[in-house]
């Protein structure tokens, strides 16, 4: 009876009862990890009385499609549909019917509420439209490309030690001119000003921030202005500093954010002073963002001051209990007592926000069709500013990550609680339309990272290995429905990151939404290791050599990722590995046949990829494959126009290896200035430009 109480609860909880394995098979989930992950949904196995509204509190309906609702209940109801922009619509209806919508409803956000003797109840009724935003030239059949650029890893002549927006808004005329159109972004999301080395893009403090390092300080007015920050500029310590920030090979986070950080606390005291129309813009933008910015910077200062107390307070979670809960009475005299530290890091918010929105502008008087590219992290992490602000919404009691896989017996555990299905809901998806918001400002395109999170996410109990985890169901449908609403209000076209394990009933519901799939070159060949012809890459998808979590052309010719992944001990056992180089010569064989078939490499280039070294030629017929390919859009990487061979992540490390840091060998004046690069370029526009050719004939 207990048994069965359990495997109920834990099925209305969206809890899978069991998975397919690495081997095809299915597992089943233990009765302790259906009783975890209940417990970090606060959800009981014990029978309650739900009470019946009449209504939904959220119901989600496509445009151009029969909108009706039924209404639960007894007797007659008066109704009356409000829509977004005020206009009514009234009338009776009675429980147990079905209450037929107006025909005419437009998209957007409208609000149902119904009346009987004094009660009254609402929904919040969305109607979409069925597909997300696609640019016009898309829709025409043009083959676009840009460049994916990870933003710390920019050298140039007048950053500070890290590539900043100022490097971006450099960046962009130079990628259109060249017949770019976007540049893609890791993730910008907020980090940890006061614990900088925590510098991965995908385990950010906020979603809804952005990380205030890519400040270009350079470009603040009053940093140019102060005669104290000025002073500090030209000191030869400062200097020194700067030319050691700049010269390394890797980002140092530390000295980089010093520098910054030092530098805009003298900035804002000018900046403070002012009475014009710059204060009156960042007062404007403080009141627009509301709580949600406040509770950030609040987050931000009080860190810093808990960093100067103690170095081991990494995030409220170490802190002293008092400091845990935003409504407490410590927090809030720390707020007002430090109302400059907190002021600063609005203000450093508005800077970051406004630079941003100055590269898409650029991007846009470039005519770029979609001009930024911005990247959304599956989650957050555990000791940040969201789930700080928001403890009903993040179960922390849980992670997410990945089930286990051949190379990974244990699975992966990212370390990321996971927002509550059920709580996302019950506030009619508030938390989702914020996030999507924020992200799709000032840009053309959004990468969702981890897409069939729509679906479903794999949970793992707090303290577990990933092996001991289950996949938890989300509102899939309605997700999708909503993406496509605040895809067509930003007219920001989504790609969806669908590698690795991809669920059959996901594939269809992300076509049919208009996301673009994610196609990468080294996974586009069959068991026998045939790689997929150009022409047969899906339109509607994204073409890319490789990924941040991949090996450059060359580190993967090399096989350069499997000799550091020997030296850091990634893998089981020599076994595997053997497995992995041979795996890797058939795949570098099969990949030099279609090179070869497809008219990719001259005809003198040699045959047999055992006896082949990584060459430019080589380097160059790789991303002619994928520029030639039907997909829509194409991403390049600096680091394949550099021919780079050491990556800037390695999964499954931390310490290990230094991810998220390694820069560009050279700078962006150097890289724009090579006349190899500028061939190359060239010769994968042109390409790209006869792929369109191509596909219009068809």
């Amino acid at each position: 009876m207990e048994s069965k109480r359990l495997d109920n609860a834990a099925l209305a909880a969206g809890i899978s009862p069991s998975y397919i394995n690495a081997h095809g098979k299915p597992q089943s989930i233990a009765a302790v990890t259906k009783q975890r992950l209940l417990d970090a949904m606060h959800r009981s196995t014990a029978a309650t009385k739900v009470a019946v509204n009449p209504l939904p509190n959220v119901k989600i309906f496509t445009h151009g499609k029969k909108m009706s609702l039924p209404v639960a209940g007894r007797g007659e109801y008066q109704w009356i549909l409000t829509t977004e922009d005020g206009k009514q619509y009234q009338g009776k209806t009675r429980g147990g019917e079905t209450l037929p919508l107006p025909a005419k409803l437009p998209e957007g956000y409208h609000s149902l509420t119904l009346t009987q003797e004094g009660e009254r109840w609402h929904c919040r009724t969305i109607v979409a439209p069925a597909r997300c935003y696609e640019p016009q030239p898309l829709k025409e059949g043009k083959k676009l490309w840009g460049t994916c650029v990870q933003l710390y890893t920019l050298r140039s002549e007048k950053n500070w030690g890290i590539g900043d927006f100022g490097d971006l808004r450099a960046m962009l005329p130079e990628i259109a001119r060249r017949g770019g159109s976007f540049i893609g972004l890791n993730p910008i999301h907020a980090l940890y000003p006061a614990n900088p080395e925590s510098a991965s893009p995908y385990s950010p403090s906020s979603r809804r921030w952005l990380n205030v390092i890519y400040i270009d300080v350079n470009a603040v007015e009053d940093f140019q202005r102060s005669e104290e920050a000025q002073a500090w500029w030209q000191s030869a310590a400062t200097q020194q500093a700067l030319q050691a920030a700049r010269q390394t090979d890797d980002v140092d986070y530390t000295a980089v954010t010093t520098l910054k950080m030092t530098a805009l606390r003298m900035a804002w005291k000018r900046f403070s002073r002012r009475e014009d129309e710059q204060m009156t813009a960042f007062r404007e933008f403080v009141l627009r963002e509301g709580e949600s910015l406040y509770w950030q910077a609040a987050f931000d200062a009080l860190h810093a001051w808990q960093v100067q107390q103690d170095p081991l307070r990494w995030g409220w979670p170490a802190w002293p209990k008092a400091f845990q809960d935003i409504d407490s009475p410590e927090v809030k005299a720390f707020c007002i007592e430090h109302e400059d530290d907190v002021s600063f890091y609005l203000w450093l918010q508005w800077l970051a926000w406004s630079q941003f929105a100055a590269c898409w502008e650029t991007s846009q008087r470039d005519g770029m069709p979609i001009g930024l590219y911005r990247d959304l992290a599956v989650g957050v992490a555990e000791g940040g500013s969201e789930t700080w602000c928001d403890r009903e919404l993040y179960c922390l009691k849980a992670s997410v990550g990945a089930p286990p896989d051949i190379l990974g017996p244990l699975g992966q555990n990212w370390g990321l609680p996971p927002m509550d299905p059920h709580i996302i809901a019950a506030r009619a998806y508030e938390p989702f339309i914020d996030l999507l918001r924020a992200n799709m400002q000032n840009c053309g395109a959004l990468r969702i990272d981890h897409v069939m999170s729509v679906l479903r996410l794999w949970w793992i109990p707090y303290g577990e290995t990933a092996d001991h985890g289950a996949y938890v169901q989300y509102p899939v449908d309605d997700l999708l429905s909503l993406l496509a609403l605040e895809s067509q209000r930003h007219r920001c076209m989504v790609i969806g990151e669908d590698l690795g394990t991809v669920p059959v009933e996901i594939v269809s519901k992300l076509r049919n939404s208009g996301v673009y799939s994610y196609k990468v070159l080294y996974f586009e060949s069959d068991a026998e290791k045939t790689f997929r012809a150009p022409a047969l890459y899906p339109e509607q998808s994204m073409a890319v050599a490789t990924t941040h979590d991949l090996p450059t052309l060359r580190g993967y010719w090399e096989s350069g990722d499997l000799t550091l992944g020997k030296a850091l001990g990634l893998y089981p056992d020599e076994v595997v590995l053997r497995g992995l180089y041979q795996d890797r010569e058939l795949a570098k064989q099969g990949l030099l046949d279609a090179l070869h078939k497809y008219g990719c490499l001259p005809k003198r280039a040699g045959h047999k990829a055992s006896l082949m070294s990584m060459t430019g030629i080589l380097n160059r017929g790789m991303q002619r494959y994928i520029a030639d390919s039907n997909s829509a859009l194409l991403g390049l990487q600096p680091e394949d126009w550099l021919e780079m061979a050491s990556p800037v992540n390695i999964p499954g490390t931390s310490t290990e290896y230094p991810n998220w840091r390694r820069k560009l060998s050279v700078t962006l004046e150097q890289m724009f200035a090579d006349e190899q690069v500028n061939k190359l370029i060239k010769d994968l526009d042109k390409r790209r430009k006869a792929a369109s050719k191509k596909a219009a004939a068809r």
